[in-house]
């Protein structure tokens, strides 16, 4: 018996040993972890169960047969986050460069429904170099396999990918299939195809920062929601983000402890607008004054920054905010805010968290630019997005609602819960002097005329009242009572059951 536990002894720490010392050390080197000390920082300590630690691969071509390792360029298995449950899988780099064979997608595969099956959030650390060219089709298939979890697994479990080395090939897919993805900065990049293929195929001659880096994903493509300096940093923020989420679409939400009073009044909210409509103020203000002390999770906070996502907490529960930018091209709505803010949409819907909507809109962006890029269905996406979502939804209109945006923006007539508006709110088709402009066209010339006519549309039209007086707002609101009227209808909606017509699927404007 001595001797076989000896051998167990031997065989894991020959295992843990991954693609040996030298290798761990050029790891160490280029300032990253590697893949068994990720999970370890990631998981509550002593907390992480691994599966498969002695799998190797198959392959006999090449030489292949003389080379394999413990654990075949993946450690898979399951931990706590805060004493919840979940499933992680770490590409391995010092192993064939993480590189994906058969017998490694298979480990992901398990890892992929041992999730699915017990409803509990997955992540992905990536650091490979794509598939195992030695294995041909036999990777390829196994690319297609962990493809096929996750899109079962959308939706239905939260899935989460960190990218924190190469990703390059087949191993972009999966991640673009997940809800959410992170980078490291220099030290992480995904694409398709890599430099020296592009230098080929099209002559661009370009860096492998420059094509799929951390600053692309996050400010140009909006493929990564975010990125963070180093690797302890993300897999901090990644425990964070955990605590944020539900296990499951089934599951409750997460709840914390809160000690921020929802009574106290704060009345420095009365200041936030200013009197001239054209000045901007910061929406993350207001953002972080009615969530649970400050502590706000922005998503994709470099990419199309005139509208601001991301989740807080109301009483210690889980929330979605939504909330145009005035700081930024005034909040307008462009095709990139558009699909942007449907994405987090569907994802709260997803995974009933309530979603609660700042609006400060002067309407869609106009232009060539966007109209040739697809404006008009990028727009659709966020329309569409809060139209079909069964969440709890409340809206706040602090300042300008106009236009398609305001319908857009989870109005009364796309079901929105508890449409609340500031006293400062202005809702109509358009502003003041556009309006008068059209409407009395044959005083154009005369300013006297026109100055007349835009007060008398300001003072008819561009208030709340307006729309209360039709039930489109329901309460006109004191900006330093948000909190309290945020928690109290959260509270109250917290057993809202609404159920959309039966469908295999929709079909979203793609």
């Amino acid at each position: 018996m001595k001797e076989v536990l000896l051998e167990l002894e031997r065989r894991r720490a020959n295992a843990r040993e991954g693609g040996g010392q030298k290798r761990i050390d050029a790891q160490h080197a280029k300032g990253k972890l590697t893949a068994r000390e990720r999970i370890e920082a990631f998981l509550d300590e002593g907390s992480f169960e691994e599966f498969d630690m002695f799998v190797e691969h198959r392959s006999t071509d090449f030489g292949m047969e003389n080379t394999r390792i413990a654990g075949d360029g993946v450690v898979t298995g399951w931990g706590t986050v805060n004493g919840r449950t979940v499933f992680v899988f770490a590409k391995d780099f010092t192993v064939f460069g993480g590189s994906l064979s058969e017998a490694h997608a298979e480990k992901v595969v398990k890892v992929q429904e041992m999730a699915l099956k017990n409803r509990a959030p997955i992540i992905g650390f990536y650091d490979a170099g794509g598939a195992r060219i030695q294995e041909g089709v036999a990777a390829l298939g196994g690319y297609a396999e962990i493809f096929q979890r996750n899109v079962l697994a959308s939706g239905v479990i939260p899935q989460i990918s960190v990218i924190m080395g190469p990703c390059a090939g087949g191993d972009v897919y999966s991640p673009a299939m997940t809800d959410f993805i992170f980078m490291v900065r220099d030290t992480s990049y995904m694409f398709v195809t890599g430099p020296d293929v592009v230098k080929t195929v099209t002559n661009e001659t370009v860096t492998a920062e420059e094509l799929g880096g951390a600053s692309v994903h996050t400010v140009k493509s909006s493929i990564a929601d975010g990125a963070y300096d180093n690797d302890v940093e993300a897999l901090l923020q990644m425990r964070r983000l955990i605590d944020y989420l539900p296990a499951s679409n089934t599951a409750e939400l997460p709840e914390v402890e809160c000690y921020q009073s929802v009574t106290e009044k704060d009345f420095s909210l009365d200041r936030l607008v200013p009197d001239n409509a054209n000045k901007p103020y910061d929406i993350k203000e207001l953002i972080l004054k009615t969530c649970d002390e400050g502590d706000f999770f922005e998503i994709q906070a470099s990419f199309a920054k005139n509208i601001v996502t991301g989740f807080g907490r109301v009483e210690g529960r889980t929330v979605g905010f939504v909330a145009n930018q005035p700081m930024v091209l005034a909040g307008v709505l462009d095709s990139d805010a558009s699909r942007k803010a449907a994405r987090f949409v569907r994802f709260c819907d997803c995974f009933n968290i309530p979603i609660v909507t700042y609006v400060d809109v002067p309407g869609f962006l106009p232009g060539t630019a966007q109209e040739y890029g697809g404006l008009i269905k990028h727009g659709a996406k966020l329309l569409f997005a809060y139209a079909e979502a069964t969440v709890p939804k409340i809206t706040v209109i602090t300042r300008k609602a106009f236009g398609g945006a305001y319908d857009v923006m989870a109005s009364k007539h796309l079901r929105g819960d508890i449409n609340y508006a500031w006293p400062s709110a202005q809702i109509a088709v358009m502003g003041a002097k556009g309006a008068v402009e059209i409407i009395f066209r044959k005083d154009i010339d005369d300013p006297q005329k026109i100055a007349t006519h835009t007060k008398m549309y300001e003072d008819r039209f561009l208030s709340p009242f307006v729309a209360a007086e039709r039930g489109y707002v329901d309460e006109v609101i004191m900006p330093h009572s948000t909190r309290q009227r945020l928690a109290r209808a959260l509270r109250m909606l917290r057993n809202k059951d609404l159920q959309n017509p039966w469908k295999k699927h929709d079909n979203i404007p793609l």
